[in-house]
């Protein structure tokens, strides 16, 4: 702001000078002008109207003395009313990513490999980091291998028994049954013999226990056969299928452990932070590197709710990041209110060629114009001056209210003005006061004058 304009300003030595000079001038003239009308009286009642006419003569080498300083020139201005103005306000946030994640294994392990470093960009599915899984591979080996063998008898049940198979019980059935034929054979003889006193009790014993063997293993070998005759048990195929499926899952579950130990990157973005080098064994969850998004980069600018409601979703914007302007779009405003700043967040949506030019976390500026309404008159800072309890003054030009002979000609006379200042600018103030449309007002040198001060304004400004 301009120096004048400050409540505690000093006026330099020099402009002191001017306007004490200036001062004396006007009591100077004040006071020969009221002794001289005194004298005047006093003479025209003492000697007459002729005596009083003499002496009136002799003052008017005092009048001519009076009218010793020119109208001072000024430059001025007309005053213009406004009834609105403008402010160019700034508001802050930052770049904020869509997404941030910390990546790590799913499992522990030993790190062996990290394919990124800081500061690489990757695309989505790109492998990062992957941890030894040598002992997993060889436990799918002996579960692959266990499922085969499952696999074959499950095949087994399922083609059922072989031809070469049912005719080999065949003939074990009827091998017993010869057998038995020959043993009742023999019994028949034993008893026989047995009656006639030819044999002992215990070999007709060892006869007779003889057949009821070859009948038990009759039955069995009969048994066998028509369970082959038959085939499998359906029970048996679904017992055998649930021991191939439960392997199966096994593999899987081992496959899937594999392909937890590579990190792959969730989305397109940027290594922000490697923190886990090779040979370090890693526990479950353990952060590993840092993966910013780098698509699509958002600003989040908390504004003021009564200037978010007038933001468009979807209108235009122009932002600020490091000294370079870009365009952004505005992607939402969100509802949540800040209690403690009272504004609400502002979501733009930059365009994808800033990508590579911007990072999350910089600093960015939203600048918005708002229209304030109020009625005043711009003038510039050089046109005030301070005044009484905390108002500024002005000077306006205006006509001698007694004109005579010495009044300069094509002069006007300085009068005061207090007005409040409403807004400031980089060389104009906003004001409101005494001041009236169409008023010339003393645009610059306000240091130099006094009120009811003869002037005469050589030059129009703008404010």
């Amino acid at each position: 702001m301009n120096p004048d304009l400050t409540p505690h300003h000093q006026i330099s030595s020099d402009e002191k000078l001017g306007r004490e000079e200036l001062e004396n001038q006007d009591k100077d003239y004040s006071k020969l002008l009221r002794y001289g009308i005194l004298g005047v009286l006093g003479l025209m009642v003492a000697v007459g109207t002729v005596f009083g006419t003499k002496n009136l003569t002799k003052t008017e080498p005092q009048r001519e003395q009076i009218k010793v300083a020119r109208p001072l020139p000024v430059r001025t201005l007309k005053a213009t009313p406004v009834k609105s103005y403008q402010v160019l306000r700034t508001y802050t946030g930052e770049i904020d990513a869509i997404r941030t994640s910390e990546l790590g294994f799913e499992r522990g392990g030993k790190l062996i490999r990290v394919f990124v470093k800081e500061g690489s960009r990757v695309i989505a599915g790109q492998p990062i980091a992957k941890l030894d899984v040598s002992n997993l591979q060889m436990q799918k080996l002996q579960l692959e291998a266990q499922k085969a063998q499952a696999q074959a008898r499950l095949d087994e049940f399922i083609a059922g028994p072989r031809q070469q198979d049912i005719a080999a019980a065949r003939a074990a059935v009827d091998d017993i049954k010869q057998q038995l034929q020959l043993q009742k054979a023999k019994l028949k003889r034993r008893q026989y013999l047995y009656g006639e006193g030819a044999i002992s009790r215990e070999q007709l014993d060892e006869i007779a226990f003889g057949e009821n063997s070859l009948k038990a293993r009759l039955r069995q070998t009969q048994s066998n056969l028509d369970e082959l005759l038959a085939g499998t048990r359906r029970e048996q195929i679904a017992a055998q299928r649930a021991a191939v499926k439960q392997l199966e899952a096994s593999i899987s579950d081992l496959e899937i452990n594999i392909a937890k130990s590579t990190i792959k990157a969730p989305f397109a973005g940027i290594v922000s932070a490697r923190q886990i080098d090779e040979g370090t064994v890693v526990n479950t969850g353990q952060a590993v590197v840092r993966l910013v998004e780098n698509t699509s980069p958002e600003a989040r600018i908390g504004i003021p709710t009564t200037v978010a409601n007038r933001l468009g979703v979807g209108s235009s914007q122009r932002v600020q990041i490091n000294n370079q302007t870009y365009s952004a779009r505005v992607a939402s405003i969100l509802p949540e209110v800040n209690v403690n700043t009272r504004t609400q967040v502002v979501v733009l949506r930059l365009e994808a060629s800033t990508i590579s030019k911007i990072n999350p976390g910089q600093t960015v500026r939203l600048q918005l114009t708002d229209t304030i309404p109020t009625e005043g008159f711009w003038l510039p800072n050089k046109a005030l001056t301070q005044g009484l309890r905390g108002l500024w003054t002005c000077y306006v030009l205006t006509k001698p209210k007694v004109e005579n002979e010495t009044t300069p000609k094509n002069a006007f006379m300085l009068e005061q003005r207090s007005v409040e200042i409403l807004h400031q600018e980089s060389d104009r103030v906003l004001v409101r006061g005494t001041l009236g449309e169409g008023d010339t007002i003393v645009a610059s040198g306000v240091h130099r004058l006094v009120p009811g001060q003869f002037v005469r304004g050589i030059e129009e400004e703008e404010p």
